[in-house]
């Protein structure tokens, strides 16, 4: 292994920003494979997220729980969620991206095959949900930093929408299926069986999962980072075995969650935090609870529990085409407020209105834009932040974030629980949602549109 040379590169030799060589990248299968297997890891995430919303259908009455208790189940697994969002970065900023996601995988597989042997009541089953938390916490904010990592800058949003996104979105949507099909035939038990398909990509995981680039860089593993280059620019491959390389220069080894609260950091970090906890307690809030209000609404069951996975498809197209619009225009900002307002005000329209043609539009609308901005805004987190710290960032926006998320179901269950109904909720999720895409915009020109935290002075780390 070569050590980082903080001295010039060697005389004669072309130096090549490691950055930029994979920034200019086109897209090649590798590239491809590497968003594959992100789109697996949080297709298990946004699979699992959005099974409590079709369990708790069945487990109510037999385990006599309240509309806040039934708040409390579902946010349950979330409260996990905060802690693996939260601390993951420590790790992967020390240890590696690769090890950080195998790790969190091995944990979810593990606890959703024993959920159904062990959440048999309501403690238990909170219980179990919240070690597979710890777990699914890491896989959708490491999944994007990761992907970022790799992410040409000419596509860096739609790159890594179409790879985390997606896979998010048709996990939602494979567990409204499940959630449809089998559970009136096999019980709720079936969605944690079918979640424990997991063990399959973790084994193909284990083979096919190169470290990221950047965080090799860092590191100064020159050898395992020009054989990655090799595969990513093959048509480079010459000029690497002939060339320095060499890396923005990292600051002194710090504590990367507490060099989040930095001055150079701490108003962007403050501001992504709030607008990520109001986003996401829109987001959970809403997955939540959909189902049951359909139905209350007096939406069929089946077409009930179909509202879910359309909210998951709708949040894909509104993240894939706010990710194309900032890649064109830079404008993050304006997009991620613009999607956040959408959906807020879509979903105001529930509070006076309830026919199935509308309920099906709100809903569209509401995926669209509340859940489609928030994956704009984990991109946004990552491409604020250089890479030493970056991990971390992603986790504490997300971190942050589950916080709201976990209440999200809670105080929708309480207030409905309250008001004796749902009206209120619609209510606080679209003023939620317009005032966290007003923060974003908040931030003004003290940030720039589309951040390259990575862009600092050179140093060389091989020849």
């Amino acid at each position: 292994m070569s050590e980082i040379s903080k001295g010039p590169p060697r005389t004669g030799l072309e130096t090549l920003d490691v950055h930029e060589e994979l920034a200019q990248a086109r897209i090649t299968p590798l590239h491809w494979r590497l968003a594959a297997l992100m789109a697996a890891l949080t297709m298990f995430d946004g699979y699992d997220t959005n099974n409590p919303a079709y369990v708790v259908h069945y487990v109510a009455g037999p385990w006599h729980l309240t509309q806040s208790r039934s708040g409390m189940l579902i946010s349950s697994g979330l409260v996990g969620f905060l802690i693996g969002s939260a601390m993951h970065g420590l790790f992967a900023d020390r240890f590696g991206r690769r090890v950080t996601l195998l790790t969190a995988l091995w944990i979810v597989s593990a606890f959703t095959l024993a959920t159904p042997w062990i959440g048999t009541s309501f403690w238990p089953f909170c219980s179990v949900r919240l070690l597979t938390g710890t777990g699914l916490g890491v896989l959708l904010p490491l999944s994007t930093t990761y992907i970022s990592e790799f992410a040409p800058r000419r596509i860096a949003n739609v790159f890594a929408i179409w790879s985390v996104a997606l896979g998010w979105a048709a996990g939602g949507t494979v567990a409204s299926v499940v959630g449809v099909f089998l559970t009136p035939r096999f019980g709720w038990q079936s969605l944690y069986y079918t979640g424990s398909l997991s063990f399959l990509v973790l084994a193909y995981m284990h083979v096919a999962l190169p470290e990221s680039a950047k965080f090799l860089a860092l590191q100064g593993r020159i050898d395992e980072l020009k054989s990655l280059l090799v595969r990513l620019r093959p048509e480079r491959a010459s000029v690497y075995r002939s060339s320095a390389l060499a890396i923005s220069a990292p600051a002194r080894r710090r504590n990367s969650l507490a060099a989040l609260l930095t001055p150079r950091y701490r108003r962007t970090s403050l501001t992504i935090w709030f607008a990520s906890f109001l986003s996401l307690f829109c987001i959970f809030g809403l997955t939540g609870w959909i189902p049951t209000v359909m139905i209350e609404r007096g939406e069929g069951f089946a077409a009930s529990f179909g509202f879910g996975g359309l909210l998951q498809i709708a949040s894909f197209v509104g993240a894939l085409l706010g990710g194309y619009l900032i890649d064109r225009t830079g404008s993050s900002r304006a997009w991620l407020a613009a999607l956040g307002g959408f959906g807020g005000a879509s979903v105001l329209l529930l509070v006076f209105f309830n026919t199935h043609a509308l309920n099906v539009f709100v809903v569209a609308s509401a995926g669209f834009g509340i859940p489609g901005a928030q994956f704009l805004l984990n991109n946004f987190t990552a491409q604020s932040y250089e890479t030493s710290v970056r991990a971390s960032a992603v986790g504490m926006e997300l971190g942050v974030g589950r916080v709201g998320a976990t209440l999200g179901p809670y105080i929708a269950g309480l207030l409905q629980q309250i008001y004796n109904g749902p009206s209120l909720v619609f209510l606080t999720i679209s003023v939620a949602s317009v005032i966290a895409g007003l923060a974003i915009i908040s931030l003004g020109p003290t940030m720039r549109d589309v951040p390259d935290a990575d862009r600092a002075p050179l140093q060389a780390i091989g020849a």
